[in-house]
């Protein structure tokens, strides 16, 4: 049975959300404040994460970058009243792995964390990635590049481990929103060419071609090695 960690401090809005999961099969752990959450996340295994964003003390997006940099992968669904595209972003960039904006229906937030728990564990399968000289741990979170080690941000890592995951295919800028940012497509957002360009500049090295190709009209496509 998953168990998943209800980080809400909303008791109402705790108990819709552990009664919806519960009836989809789930073991669900209610804590009401992000100090809670943030000692259960740490100290126990759980299968996902929901996680408010407006939490008194420590706020929802403190929680998950902390997590992260824990190195703790748990996959987080963050869920705010906050709407607005800036603040999915942050939410995402701080290291949640899908963002749900209140009000929500029950049933597709429970579908949102099926889905995470479910692409977490397709991870776990291949832990280690290698294109040509690039590597990527999902266990360690790590990537070295000819052996050296390269410090990726959380996005960056996830933008990584997609393409390379897609080796060899070219992969829409449509696509990759979806897939890595988790929310649909927007023609006018440019976060898709900032990290490309900034994965470009850490992986890289001099004088020879970019891993990364930009494929004119269609996407990008990783052809290391």
């Amino acid at each position: 049975m998953p168990r998943i960690l209800v980080i809400e401090d909303d008791s109402g809005t705790a108990r819709e959300i552990a009664a919806e999961l519960a009836g989809h099969g789930h073991d669900v752990t209610i804590a009401a404040d992000g100090a809670t959450g943030l000692e259960r996340a740490t100290r126990e295994e759980f299968d996902a994460i929901t996680l408010d964003r407006m939490l008194p003390g420590i706020d929802g997006l403190e929680v998950v970058r902390i997590l992260r940099e824990r190195r703790i992968a748990t996959p987080v669904l963050m869920i705010s009243a906050l709407s607005d595209v800036d603040e999915r972003i942050a939410g995402l960039r701080a290291g949640g792995d899908d963002y749900l904006i209140k009000p929500f229906a029950p049933n597709e937030m429970a579908m949102r964390v099926e889905v995470l728990i479910r692409r977490h564990h397709d991870r776990a399968d291949t832990m280690l990635l290698r294109a040509g000289d690039i590597e990527l741990d999902l266990v360690r979170r790590t990537v070295h590049v000819a052996g050296e080690a390269v410090r990726l941000l959380h996005m960056e890592f996830r933008l990584l481990e997609f393409l390379m995951r897609n080796r060899g295919e070219v992969v829409s800028r449509r696509i990759i929103f979806e897939q890595v940012w988790g929310y649909y497509f927007d023609p006018g957002a440019n976060l898709i060419n900032v990290h490309i360009a900034r994965l470009r500049k850490k992986l890289d090295r001099p004088g020879a071609p970019s891993a990364i190709q930009t494929v004119k009209g269609e996407g990008y496509r990783l052809d290391a090695g």
